[in-house]
């Protein structure tokens, strides 16, 4: 005979049963059983606690008519309470029963519905006791992060395509047109073509490393680092750039700030993250200003530009991957909207906190980087 573990895909046999009748047979046993012990109790225990407590030395007679009296009489009261108490209870577990199959059978049909893919389901509250509404909030919670999961996914992958196919179809018109010998390859040709292709490069590297910051797999090689040659150095590497485009880049840090046990290197990625993203959102004649300040246990950096602004209900989503403020203006600055993402997963993984602030679109943004000055033991 075939074993009946493999029938339904390995995962047994369905219950015939579900819970709502499982609960009211279980409570039925339970009346049952209380309702059958205290009959036998009233029968064995009662007619001889009569007998010796209101007729005490009188021997038992056959057929004394008090006991069948009090026979009867406790069969009665005891008969009607035990009914009574019974239906109370019979009726409120079909109830409760009701109540916890209608809530499973809502949860079940809506983890269905998940399962192919409709993120925007939620469960109601079954009010039925503080577990029952933490699996109710739990799930809700698990929808939503799908949804919000599955939406990046798929943000991310047109993101990625459009910024593979841009280069890419630059490349095959410039290929045919060199063909068909309608394009020469001379010197701008030759730029042209190398520019796209820096562009496929950057776009891998920048696509590794927030893969690689997101992961931890970034190694933090952590020693004594001076906020202010931190800062200065980044500041150096970007003067001829913001020189270039006429932004101003004027840093604000005190001699006497306190040395941090953190990485220069992915501190300085942060930092060359925040000041090319405020370069490529600022206008000529804008300005940029990068500060530092210390408390006893806390570095705090600030990058504060004059340049494009965010938008309230952008500004939960600005270190997201690949999420643009406005797809077409950021493609035109030439951002991939990795930048964020990288810089919010490396302070991370330095056990600190990045915040983006602004007051609208056109005010400029101002970027915060809290890190703790100690070393950290995951560090």
């Amino acid at each position: 005979m075939a074993s009946t573990a493999g029938i339904d895909g390995g995962r047994g046999l369905r219950p015939r049963y579900g819970i709502r009748p499982r609960l009211l047979f279980a409570n039925s046993v339970i009346v049952l059983t209380g309702m059958a012990t205290t009959i036998a109790v009233a029968a064995t225990v009662g007619p001889p606690m009569f007998r010796r407590l209101m007729r005490p030395g009188v021997p038992r007679i056959p057929g004394d008519p008090y006991e069948h009296a009090y026979r009867d009489a406790t069969a009665w009261s005891v008969g009607i309470a035990l009914c009574v108490s019974a239906l109370a209870a019979l009726t409120l577990s079909w109830y409760l029963s009701r109540r916890v199959h209608r809530s499973t059978t809502e949860l079940a049909h809506a983890a269905r519905a998940v399962a192919n893919g409709r993120y925007d389901i939620r469960v109601s509250p079954p009010r039925l006791g503080k577990e029952f509404e933490a699996i109710a909030d739990a799930f809700n919670t698990m929808a939503e992060r799908l949804g919000a999961v599955e939406n990046t996914r798929r943000r991310l992958l047109a993101d990625l395509a459009h910024e593979i196919r841009t280069p890419v179809s630059v490349l095959e018109a410039y290929m045919e047109a060199l063909e068909d010998d309608v394009q020469s390859l001379d010197h701008e040709t030759i730029g042209m073509l190398r520019e796209q292709t820096r562009r496929l490069v950057r776009f891998t590297v920048e696509v590794n490393a927030l893969t690689t910051a997101e992961q931890g797999g970034a190694s933090i090689a952590a020693r004594w680092v001076s906020p202010e040659t931190l800062i200065s150095t980044a500041v150096a590497a970007f003067a001829n750039r913001y020189r270039a485009k006429a932004v101003g880049l004027v840093s604000h840090v005190p001699n006497d700030l306190p040395k941090i046990w953190a990485d220069p290197e992915r501190l300085g990625q942060v930092l060359g993250n925040l000041l090319d993203n405020a370069l490529r959102h600022s206008a000529p004649d804008g300005h940029v200003d990068i500060a530092a300040a210390a408390t006893r246990d806390v570095l705090t950096i600030t990058v504060s530009d004059t340049g494009d602004g965010v938008a309230a209900e952008h500004l939960p989503y600005l270190f997201e991957r690949f999420y643009r403020v406005d797809a077409a203006r950021d493609r035109v600055h030439g951002g991939a909207g990795i930048g964020l993402a990288i810089a919010k997963a490396l302070v991370e993984a330095h056990q600190g906190q990045i915040a983006a602030h602004s007051d609208g679109p056109g005010t400029g943004t101002v970027f915060t980087i809290t890190l703790p000055v100690q070393p950290s033991s995951r560090l």
